[in-house]
């Protein structure tokens, strides 16, 4: 028998397959049905366990393998059930009565000084803004929240130093939905009192992130790193301070500012550096456009628990772009999962996985559906 001639045969078995499997789903979803008017939960493990059971002892040889085929079918026949069952709530209707436009010519809250990464990243999502300053990031979110600012403008993750867990705590506390997202290519520059040579620098101040960006310019010229609030902030610094042998690392544009010069330019470990910055707002704003959903949930203690989850993204086809666990901080041992993907919420399926997994797990919370776009210093 020829290569084709098995191909063929393989395609004949299909055909029988698929009919039969479309009879397996249907009566997947009339189960549901008998589960929802019972009152009984969509999820039964007991059941499952035994189906698997079954097939891998009448497998035979293959009986891992079916086995594991069964496990795909069982998950998505689960997932169709939820798509199908889970009504529409609270959470669905928010997110379809969403506006779509971000509001020009408003106050833009940003961390840190002229200069900052913050600022640069500010002015390019937020074009006709009007940027305010504020010292730490938790004031950023005090200003949104207090009406001082329509939109606040900070980091949450870097390409080679992680995620700022800062603002990911803050983002919990405060529940703002993001809006709009942006990747800032970061270029660490050593910046110093003109006159001023490589040789002369013994101290370096800058914000953490630029700092741990920057380490191995730091540890081959042995200087002493030292933690300051903002990149821009230890420019000032550095300017006022008039002594030649500290330096600040930041941005070109806080040099010049300032009245520092580009020491040495680009000194960041990994030449290709990026932050993302998210604008948040008290009010959720969709654009049409938008290409990016971000949220958090816990999971109960139970085997498998995540790996149900994330494989209703797979089962659903989306591709999971970042996950990252927390500390519930609730004083015990939970963990909150932050999860963005790529997506827009104009489908119906994702509005329905969105509104099934508000309704199953301990603690759920959407961030948003927006646009994530790329912008260099």
């Amino acid at each position: 028998m020829s290569l084709e001639d098995i191909r063929k045969e393989i395609d004949a078995l299909d055909e029988k397959i698929v009919p039969l499997l479309k009879e397996r789903m249907n009566c997947s979803l009339k189960v549901a049905k008998e589960k929802r008017e019972q009152g009984l939960e969509i999820y039964h493990p007991k059941r499952e366990e035994e189906i698997i059971n079954r097939v891998n002892e009448k497998g035979g040889e293959f009986g891992s393998y079916i086995a594991g085929v069964y496990r795909e079918i069982m998950g998505v026949s689960r997932e169709a059930q939820q798509i199908e069952l889970t009504p529409m709530g609270s959470l669905a209707s928010t997110i379809v009565n969403a506006k779509d436009g971000i509001k020009e010519n408003v106050s833009i809250a940003c961390q840190g000084i002229e200069g900052a990464f913050g600022n640069i990243a500010a002015k390019n999502l937020h074009k006709t803004g009007n940027i305010k300053y504020y010292s730490t990031f938790e004031e950023v979110f005090k200003a949104v929240e207090n009406d001082e600012a329509v939109y606040g403008v900070v980091p949450v993750e870097n390409s080679n130093a992680g995620s700022v867990m800062e603002v990911y705590d803050l983002i919990m506390k405060y529940r703002f939905y993001i809006i709009s997202a942006a990747e800032l290519a970061v270029n660490e520059n050593l910046l110093a009192l003109p006159g001023a040579k490589l040789e002369d620098i013994k101290t370096v101040y800058s914000h953490p992130q630029a700092l741990s960006q920057s380490e191995d310019f730091i540890r081959e010229h042995k200087l002493t790193p030292v933690e300051y609030s903002n990149t821009a902030m230890a420019a000032r610094f550095v300017a006022e301070k008039g002594d030649k042998t500290v330096a600040a690392i930041g941005s070109a544009l806080a040099g010049s500012l300032y009245g520092l010069n580009v020491l040495v330019p680009s000194i960041q470990s990994v030449k290709h550096n990026s932050t993302r910055f998210i604008t948040i707002a008290k009010q959720l704003i969709i654009p049409e456009n938008a290409n990016k959903v971000s949220v958090v949930f816990s999971l109960p203690h139970s085997v498998g628990a995540l790996n149900r989850v994330l494989n209703r993204f797979c089962l659903n086809g989306l591709n999971l772009t970042k996950i990252e666990s927390r500390a519930a901080k609730n004083g015990e041992f939970d963990y909150l999962f932050y999860l963005d993907f790529s997506g827009n919420l104009n489908d119906r399926k994702t509005i329905a996985l969105m509104s099934s997994l508000d309704s199953e797990l301990p603690d759920f919370t959407f961030l948003g559906n927006y646009k994530e776009t790329v912008i260099k210093e």
